[in-house]
């Protein structure tokens, strides 16, 4: 076995730093595809289907990727690095082509092509930090993911909002196909970061190279042949012999990613209900609202960056089950007291150029913030020490199917009856995100860790 030496704060960051571009991707995804296709012509009911692409290609995509990368090595170019490059450059060319988006199933083709790039470079990634890293750097290792997650999405939520705030762009300037001028900007600049951020980790992060026994095995199963056949095999097998901490999490996870997706997909419909009663996407109380939404979540994003370093000496202390469940009750209690904000009482103002104006609707994305800080990185703490090292890629893989399997329940569930039972209504849809989240932390306490 290969002793992992301890890598310095800055040797950490390069490597996580591609993440940056991934999750600046996710986050354009998350605040501007339903506004989209409103723009394109969709109508409130068919959003959660027109989301599909997301859990589907991860569903796919990841446990195979994730297999197929532990039996990979090039001393060239190593293990996991190739699908990071792989999946950055696919990701940016979809990104380019999202504003120019002339239907409906234009922009939900090219979401289902963004989403599998992004989980090819993605999925590697989790398991990137167990490689590299020796089990004491595990915490700092996947809170650098989760510093890179929220500042991704803070550029990425921020940019149109920036765009039109220093004048650069009007509110009202639009293409041709109804869709902001501004949104075509924000994702140009999001195909640079995905790209040029994975190319700082792959330029300047090396791997270690298999024992002479994983080699053994990976020319073995080359000399077998079909790779993607033998990865569904493994993928078979790792789930059968699934550790008991990873079973334990799996309602945890449901919860959570239920609550998240129901979150993105009616966020901005809710908030131009409940803050300028419409939701007539051709009026400016519409537009208003899909900037709003990219500042709240930018904002979470925000307070998950400020928590993410601060979150380590807290999760020794009291441990990661104890703290994901406070840190999903705090989101789970903001969310939902949402439909009882405004945007109209000051809680303060930045002082930046001429004051940045705080309202009262921000105080949910602070305890969301903290919500995403703990959710990108305490649920893989838990699972890191109880998965074997030379299936690392797989149970991630699989571990991560535990988040698109309930984002296409939810997507089912919403579209056919659930939106509905909740009388039709955006605000009631983030009011049920906000009670799961509460029972995904509950599911959390029952989670049993191995030291």
């Amino acid at each position: 076995m290969i002793e992992k030496k301890q890598l310095s704060f800055w040797q950490i960051l390069t490597m996580n730093f591609g993440f940056f571009g991934v999750q600046f991707s996710f986050g354009l995804q998350q605040s501007n595809m339903s506004a989209i296709y409103r723009y394109l012509g969709a109508n409130e009911a068919e959003l959660p289907m027109l989301w599909l692409a997301g859990p589907v290609t991860g569903l796919l995509v990841q446990p195979v990727i994730g297999a197929i990368s532990d039996g990979t090595w090039s001393p060239k170019f190593g293990r996991r690095k190739p699908f990071f490059l792989i999946g950055a450059l696919i990701a940016s060319l979809a990104l380019i082509a999202m504003p120019f988006s002339s239907t409906i199933w234009m922009a939900a083709s090219l979401l289902w092509i963004l989403d599998a790039a992004n989980n090819i470079a993605l999925e590697p990634y989790r398991a990137f930090v167990s490689d590299k890293l020796p089990k004491k750097q595990y915490s700092i290792g996947f809170l650098m993911q989760s510093f890179f997650t929220g500042l991704g999405s803070v550029m990425s939520n921020f940019t149109p909002a920036i765009l039109v705030s220093f004048g650069i762009l009007a509110l009202s300037d639009k293409m041709d196909n109804g869709i902001p001028v501004s949104t075509y900007w924000a994702f140009g600049i999001g195909a640079i970061a995905s790209i040029g951020t994975i190319l700082v980790t792959v330029l300047t992060t090396s791997e270690y190279p298999p024992t002479e026994e994983e080699l053994a095995v990976i020319k073995a199963n080359k000399e077998k042949g079909n790779a993607f056949l033998r990865s569904l095999s493994e993928i078979k097998d790792s789930f059968i012999e699934m550790p008991k901490t990873m079973r334990q999490l799996i309602p945890v996870m449901f919860f959570s990613w239920y609550a998240m997706f129901c979150y993105w997909q009616f966020l901005t419909s809710a908030l131009s209900l409940s803050l300028f009663d419409t939701l007539d996407q051709n009026t400016s109380f519409f537009n208003q609202a899909q900037l709003l939404t990219g500042n709240l979540n930018g904002t979470y994003n925000i307070i998950c960056v400020l928590i993410a370093f601060p979150m380590i000496p807290i999760a020794r202390k009291l441990g990661a089950k104890n703290l994901h469940f406070l840190s999903l009750l705090l989101g789970g209690v903001g969310l939902m007291a949402m439909p009882f904000l405004n945007d109209t009482d000051l809680l303060f103002t930045i002082p930046l150029g001429g004051g940045i104006p705080v309202s009262q609707i921000y105080l949910f994305s602070f305890g969301l913030g903290i919500t995403w800080a703990s959710m990108m990185a305490m649920p893989y703490q838990m699972l890191a020490s109880s998965i074997p090292s030379d299936k690392m890629g797989v149970y991630m893989g699989i571990f991560n199917m535990f988040i698109v399997i309930p984002m296409i329940i939810q997507i089912f569930s919403m579209q056919y009856f659930v939106y509905d039972l909740l009388g039709s209504n955006p605000i009631n849809v983030i009011r049920l995100a906000g009670a799961c989240l509460i029972t995904a932390g509950i599911f959390s306490l029952f989670v049993k860790v191995k030291e």
